[in-house]
């Protein structure tokens, strides 16, 4: 048995079709744009490792090797903020009791500015002699 032809949908009106194509060119354009333009982010992170290389800021790990030495625990969160115009490294840490304590650190010196927690004292690691 024969099977009819599919029913065929009228074309839409031109002033529709004219919408659609105007907003397919201005799709086009914008995914034509943002692949284009480096997103904020990479860009972010690109002034970030060149701050780092030129010595501007200073490097993570280092902050994290002495972190390591006078304290111990585990690291759980690190974030770099814009604090009162100032570049702050704040370092998250789990204490062997289970205290969080907060470190944190002026970016471009390296120097511990402030510290939140409790139990910030038993996590200190004793002096070897």
């Amino acid at each position: 048995m024969l099977t009819s032809r599919p029913h065929l949908r009228p074309s839409p009106r031109p002033h529709a079709r004219r919408r659609l194509t105007l907003l397919a060119g201005l799709l086009a354009g914008l995914l034509v744009q943002l692949a284009a333009a480096p997103a904020p982010a990479e860009e972010h992170w690109h002034d970030l490792h060149e701050a780092v290389r030129e010595e501007r800021i200073v490097a993570l790990p280092s902050l994290l090797d002495w972190l390591e030495a006078r304290y111990a625990g585990q690291v759980l969160e690190v974030e770099l903020e814009r604090d009162d115009g100032r570049l702050v490294y704040e370092i998250d840490m789990l204490g062997p009791q289970g205290q969080k304590v907060e470190f944190e650190f002026d970016a471009e010196s390296g120097e511990l500015i402030g510290m939140e927690g409790v139990k910030i004292d038993a996590m200190r690691r004793k002096e070897s002699p």
